[in-house]
C-alpha cells in the first residue's frame, strides 16, 4: 500500500561557499573587462575627429588593438596554465590599463596617431589574454556549479560594456577630454579587477602520471588538430565578427550613415550592448531548457535579421530596433563556444586558446574589411557583411553539442 504523504526529492548539494564567491569575483571581472574595453569604443569617433583620420585610416589604427590580442592569444592558454587564472588575469588587466592611459594621453593631448596606435596594441595584447583566462576560469565555475551560467558571465561583460557606452555617451556629450575620462577608468579597472581575482578558485594542479597529467602534456599543439575544436573556433570567428563589427562601427556608422551625433552615435552602440545583455542573461535558461544547437540555430538567424534592418532601414529609429536585435542575435555564440572549448577541464586552457585565437582573426581581419569597404560604399552600407557571413555559420553550430564524455572535476 503506498504512503499517503509523498516522498520528497534530496535537497539539492549545498554548492560550496569558495565556488560562489568564485562566480562573484568572475563575473566582476568580466563586466571590468567590458567596461574597459567600451570605454574606448564608445570614444572612436571622438579620436577619429581628434586625429582627423578617414574610415580606411580610422580602420587601420584599430588593427593595432587587434594585432596585439592576436599575438597574445597563442600563448594565453600557457600563461593561464603555469601562473593559474587569477595571475594570469590581474597581469593582462595591467596592460589593459596602461593601454587606456597611453590611448587617452596620445589622442586627447599630443594628438599623436603612433601613440593611439601602441596604447591600443596594449589594450588588445592584455584583453586577447584576460579573455582566455577569465574565461577557463568562468568554465571551471560552471562546471562546479552544475549547470549553465558561462552566457551570465558575459553578460556581466556587456554590463560592463553599457556602463562604458552610457559613460562614453556621457563624457562625449559634456565635451570631457579623452585623456581624463579613460584615465580614471583605467585605475578603476585595474582597482575592481585585483579585488575580483582574489576570490577565484584555487589552481589546480594534476596529480603526476594521472589523466589530467596525460592530457595536459598533450598541450597546445594538440589542440590544433582537432576537428571540433577547429569547428568551434570557426564559429567563434564568426560571432566575434558580428559582434565586433557593432563594436567598432555601430556608432560611426549611425553619425555617417543617419547623420547623428557622435553623443547619439555612442548610445546607439549603447543598445547594442544592451541587447546582448539581454540575451546573455535570459539564455542560459534557454539553453538549459532546449540545448545548445537549438538556441543557437535561432540566435544566429536573429542576428542577420537585425543586422540586415539597421543597414536598410532608411530611417533612424526602425534601424535602432534593427541594432537591438542584432546584438540579441549575437548575444550567445561567443560564451557558448567558449563552453564547449572547455568541456573537458583538462585540456581546457589548451582549447579555449587555439579557439580564441581563431576568433579573434575576426577582430584582425574586421576593421580594415569594414574600413575599405566603407571607402567605397559607406560605413554603414559596409555593415551588410554580417547578414551574408552569418547564413552558412548555420552549418557550425552542432559542433558545439556538448561530447558524450567529459573528464572528471
Amino acid at each position: 500500500m503506498r504512503s499517503a504523504h509523498p516522498v520528497s526529492a534530496p535537497p539539492a548539494p549545498a554548492v560550496p561557499p569558495a565556488v560562489l564567491a568564485a562566480r562573484t569575483g568572475v563575473a566582476v571581472v568580466f563586466a571590468l573587462n567590458g567596461l574597459a574595453v567600451a570605454s574606448w569604443f564608445a570614444r572612436v569617433p571622438a579620436v577619429r575627429e581628434s586625429l582627423g583620420l578617414s574610415p580606411g585610416r580610422l580602420g587601420l589604427l584599430l588593427l593595432a588593438m587587434s594585432v596585439g590580442a592576436m599575438l597574445a592569444l597563442p600563448t594565453a592558454g600557457l600563461v593561464a596554465q603555469r601562473l593559474g587564472a587569477a595571475r594570469a588575469v590581474v597581469f593582462a588587466t595591467v596592460l589593459v590599463s596602461l593601454g587606456l592611459v597611453v590611448v587617452g594621453l596620445s589622442a586627447g593631448v599630443a594628438g599623436s596617431l603612433p601613440g593611439v596606435a601602441v596604447g591600443l596594441f596594449a589594450l588588445g595584447y592584455g584583453s586577447g589574454t584576460c579573455d582566455v583566462a577569465m574565461n577557463v576560469e568562468g568554465a571551471a565555475v560552471e562546471r562546479r556549479l552544475g549547470r549553465t551560467v558561462m552566457p551570465r558571465f558575459h553578460a556581466a561583460w556587456s554590463l560592463g560594456s553599457v556602463a562604458g557606452a552610457g559613460i562614453g555617451a556621457g563624457a562625449a556629450r559634456l565635451g570631457a577630454p579623452i585623456g581624463v575620462h579613460l584615465g580614471l577608468l583605467a585605475v578603476v579597472v585595474l582597482g575592481g579587477t585585483l579585488l575580483g581575482a582574489r576570490a577565484f578558485l584555487p589552481a589546480q594542479r594534476p596529480e603526476p602520471g594521472g589523466a589530467g597529467a596525460k592530457a595536459r602534456r598533450g598541450g597546445l599543439l594538440a589542440a590544433w588538430r582537432e576537428p571540433r575544436t577547429l569547428l568551434v573556433g570557426a564559429l567563434v570567428m564568426v560571432m566575434a565578427f558580428t559582434e565586433g563589427t557593432a563594436n567598432d562601427w555601430v556608432a560611426v556608422a549611425f553619425v555617417d550613415g543617419y547623420g547623428v551625433s557622435e553623443a547619439t552615435g555612442a548610445a546607439v552602440f549603447g543598445v547594442f550592448v544592451v541587447g546582448m545583455t539581454l540575451g546573455r542573461t535570459a539564455g542560459t535558461v534557454a539553453i538549459d531548457r532546449w540545448g545548445r544547437v537549438p538556441v543557437l540555430l535561432g540566435t544566429i538567424l536573429l542576428a542577420a535579421a537585425g543586422a540586415g534592418l539597421a543597414v536598410l532601414a532608411g530611417n533612424g529609429p526602425v534601424a535602432i530596433v534593427g541594432v537591438a536585435l542584432w546584438g540579441l542575435g549575437a548575444s550567445l555564440g561567443f560564451p557558448v563556444g567558449m563552453s564547449a572549448a572547455a568541456d573537458d577541464e583538462d585540456r581546457a586552457p589548451y582549447r579555449v586558446s587555439v579557439v580564441a585565437a581563431i576568433g579573434y582573426t575576426a577582430f584582425l581581419a574586421g576593421p580594415p574589411l569594414l574600413g575599405l569597404l566603407g571607402d567605397r560604399v559607406g560605413t554603414l552600407r559596409a555593415l551588410l557583411v554580417v547578414p551574408l557571413l552569418l547564413i552558412p555559420t548555420l552549418a557550425l553550430v552542432p559542433a558545439t553539442r556538448p561530447p558524450a564524455h567529459r573528464s572528471s572535476t
